[in-house]
């Protein structure tokens, strides 16, 4: 009947395809507010490397929370990174760096299966403040598809970085959204697809 009938095909197609994202606009918000009900306090940090002040806010927020581990994706070196935690009292068996993220979407795909071993389910999330609508963007797919929840805590712009520190614009948030999307279907980022130079 298909074979007859080509236009079946592209239809059931299509119909699939629209099936699925309907399950994804449902599944990630009823995730995320299961993960928000079932902790509704942030058990680990993670923050956004590439800036200092992002590591030293980080180093502040888990002064304040010494239960809390803190993973650091992709920041300053460890001959950097770690005196700065040192400095706040954060021990290294708390302290997480991890270079393996080349850009924002594989910031949270790295590192979202230590926190699925670990039974995290909200995080804080820290990231400087031209940065966090992206950030926040991705974490509601990656982390939200997870059942992680995230509580975004956004660094406020050094004004001697005002060139890089300008508000992002909404075609980096699209192009990713898209690459996270695309993790969630096939496990890959996709990081070829970066046309537009990434501010981790």
């Amino acid at each position: 009947m298909i074979k007859k009938f080509p236009w079946l095909r592209k239809k059931y197609l299509i119909l699939a395809l629209a099936s699925f994202f309907l399950c994804l606009v449902l599944i990630i918000p009823a995730r995320l507010t299961l993960a928000y009900y079932q902790a509704p306090r942030p058990q680990a940090i993670l923050t956004l490397g590439a800036w200092i002040d992002r590591e030293q806010t980080a180093a502040e927020i888990a002064r304040w929370y010494p239960a809390l581990e803190v993973w650091v994706s992709s920041g300053t070196p460890p001959e950097i990174a770690r005196p700065i935690f040192q400095a706040a009292g954060i021990s290294d068996s708390r302290l997480h760096l991890d270079y393996r993220a080349v850009d924002t979407v594989t910031n949270f795909t790295t590192i979202v299966p230590e926190f699925e071993h670990k039974g995290i389910q909200h995080i804080y999330l820290i990231t400087s403040d031209f940065h966090m609508a992206r950030a926040k963007a991705i974490a509601t797919m990656i982390l939200g598809i997870k059942g992680i929840a995230f509580t975004p805590i956004s660094v406020p712009s050094d004004p001697d970085q005002s060139k890089k520190a300008k508000k992002e614009t909404i075609s980096p948030i699209i192009r990713d959204l898209g690459r996270s999307l695309l993790w969630i279907v096939t496990g890959h980022t996709g990081t070829s697809l970066q046309s537009v130079i990434d501010l981790p």
